[in-house]
């Protein structure tokens, strides 16, 4: 089937080569921008662009698709490429811009017709929206999963075509990251939508509406979310951990010093009347265990500005840390 694509990250890296390997024709390929990365802040191209060029696929990037937005110039050149690209479909994983009306039009029309579909990383209509990995870890979910859905003009509204499900594992030293979870759906992801274009090429690909009850929005994570608030819950928290690696990266201070938290752990100490939030209660080479709201949670993991993340053992080789010391949330500004 020939296809455009378009998506920026690893999640969408998958899914482009597994449509290749699969004999698909990927005739555009549509990514965001370059962006500044790494301490040089050089341009570092995404890795579906990456991918694209080693294997000689056109790739487009264009600032906006909107005709009458800021980069109208762009959304031009864009509509003229997918013109010429003749595409029966158009997958779409994760690629960061909106697609307008005219796109998800442009690709109903013959040849193909069958329109946009899009890879999105959770059992809709739980977690529509920008993070539904990391939502779903936070908020212990039992599962995720993938659903290859319809794409229309609505925030991840559309038509289902085909689910996937994937436990989250909460408890033991294989619980689940953010990272670790993403590279399971990564590949579920990859899989579904190949069997997807299977099915409507056969003409079998029913669009099951979506339920109008159990709808939650997966907001954007960014750095101030990821600021440990010590009088919450020490389960949550713990989920916290796990839901913003590797990125932006649990955090907490520590009088001016800012400590990214990478591994922690509930543990069933009790804490004493009135002890305030985030106060430390024990120091030892297996673990900081620190007040919560509800609950205690133990630091497993730390790390230090400008240095590695190290087991606690290790970190506090180089760090006074005592009981009795407050870990604090940081001002909201």
């Amino acid at each position: 089937m020939r296809l455009v694509f378009a998506g920026t990250p690893e999640f969408a890296r998958a899914a482009l080569q597994r449509l290749c390997e699969a004999g698909h024709e990927v005739c555009l390929v549509l990514t965001q921008r370059d962006r500044p990365a790494g301490r040089g802040m050089k341009l570092l191209a995404s890795p579906v662009k990456a991918f694209a060029l080693a294997h000689g696929l056109p790739v487009a990037q264009p600032r906006g698709l909107r005709l009458d937005g800021r980069f109208a110039e762009d959304a031009a050149q864009a509509r003229q490429a997918l013109q010429e690209a003749g595409a029966h479909a158009m997958v779409v994983a994760a690629y960061g811009l909106i697609l307008p009306r005219w796109v998800l039009d442009m690709m109903r029309v013959p040849p193909g017709g069958l329109g946009c579909l899009n890879i999105h990383a959770s059992l809709l209509p739980r977690w529509r929206g920008a993070a539904p990995i990391h939502r779903a870890i936070e908020a212990g979910d039992s599962e995720s999963g993938v659903t290859i859905m319809q794409m229309d003009e609505g925030l991840d509204t559309g038509d289902m075509l085909l689910v996937g499900r994937c436990p989250i594992r909460h408890t033991g030293p294989g619980a689940d990251t953010t990272d670790s979870l993403h590279a399971r759906l990564a590949g579920l992801g990859a899989d579904l939508v190949v069997r997807a274009l299977a099915l409507a090429g056969q003409g079998r690909l029913p669009a099951i509406p979506q339920p109008t009850e159990g709808v939650t929005y997966a907001h954007k994570v960014d750095r101030a979310q990821a600021n440990l608030r010590w009088g919450s819950e020490a389960a949550l928290l713990e989920r916290q951990v796990r839901a913003f690696d590797p990125a932006p990266g649990a955090w907490t201070m520590l009088g001016a010093d800012v400590l990214k938290v990478w591994r922690a752990a509930v543990v069933a100490r009790e804490v004493p009347a009135g002890t305030p939030a985030g106060t430390v209660l024990a120091v030892g080479p297996g673990g900081i265990d620190v007040a919560c709201g509800a609950g205690c949670l133990c630091i497993l993991e730390l790390q230090k500005p400008g240095g590695r993340r190290l087991a606690v053992a290790d970190f506090l080789r180089g760090f006074a840390l005592q009981p009795g010391m407050h870990f604090e949330t940081a001002a909201a500004t």
